[in-house]
């Protein structure tokens, strides 16, 4: 099974582009949640045992991840790749001589980066805004050293459950997008060549008084829905009014409580076979535990 979404949640990504380029100027002051699962990602660092040459910030948004990055691997060369160019022209506040980074505007699902060429692959909540995440995976392995990592979080479909629920009595249209399942990664990793593909979950929850704050931070991230199958006309006041009452069913204490589902994955490239090589695949015990 591919890990794409279902067309109703496809993603356009001209649309994806836009949305991030319109949220550039606001991104850092909105995305307290973004660092945090960035800076978990960068401390399940610490028991990876490499000094990496080369290094991809994959998804850099503003490049607070490569600075971080380039602070940890100081010698490696980091790029900071993202679709968004204006969230790149942010980056570049934070390259700065002693901790300098490049930056590449370029899709995930179509790098220029030659072959087997990068050492580590750091990516903090991008593939879920890709539009074929398997086509992201390949590329991935494809410049990946025959030694190298790739690390990465993304959302799970648990996330913004409460959201989901409520607009659910708006109609039949996504307002949420589909987030992928942890085994459906897990087994694109595998179908891309990878080896060793490691993968867990954790939930968050983030608590709002009022449910227009978290509009505030799903825009000022550029996290909107741009779906292919979303509702296109406005949103009556009788829709927000039984969206707001729904949520308000939800509340604990006063507080309404929202989920985030983070998955975690990292996988090694290994070592690609010759085509048309009679040599059997070897699937480590640990993936065909995780499969089960």
């Amino acid at each position: 099974m591919s890990a794409d979404p279902p067309n109703d949640y496809l993603l356009d990504t001209s649309r994806v582009r836009g949305a991030f380029d319109r949220a550039s100027s606001t991104f850092d002051q909105t995305a307290a949640v973004h660092g945090e699962i960035r800076q978990r990602l960068i401390e399940r660092l610490d028991v990876i045992r490499m000094n990496p040459a080369v290094v991809l910030d994959l998804g850099a948004g503003t490049g607070q991840g490569a600075s971080e990055l380039k602070r940890r691997f100081s010698s490696a060369e980091v790029i900071a790749l993202d679709l968004s160019a204006r969230m790149l022209i942010v980056a570049g506040q934070r390259s700065r001589l002693w901790r300098r980074f490049a930056r590449v505007a370029a899709d995930a699902q179509r790098l220029p980066i030659k072959n087997s060429s990068v050492d580590l692959i750091f990516s903090n909540l991008m593939l879920q805004w890709i539009a074929r995440p398997d086509a992201a995976l390949t590329e991935a392995r494809r410049i990946l050293k025959p030694s190298g990592l790739l690390t990465f979080t993304s959302l799970g479909p648990d996330t913004l459950r409460e959201l989901r629920s409520a607009w659910g009595q708006a109609g039949n249209h996504p307002h949420v997008h589909a987030f992928i399942d942890m085994h459906d990664l897990g087994d694109a990793l595998m179908r891309a060549g990878f080896v060793e593909p490691v993968m867990d979950t954790e939930r968050l929850t983030v608590t709002y008084r009022e449910w227009s704050t978290l509009l505030s931070e799903l825009r000022g991230t550029g996290s909107v829905n741009i779906a292919q199958g979303r509702h296109r006309g406005l949103t009556t006041r009788s829709t927000l009014q039984r969206v707001t009452r729904a949520l308000d069913a939800l509340r604990q204490d006063g507080l309404l409580p929202v989920t985030l589902e983070i998955v975690y994955g990292h996988a090694w490239a290994g070592v690609p076979r010759q085509r048309g090589s009679k040599e059997p695949v070897l699937v480590p015990v640990s993936a065909l535990r995780r499969r089960r």
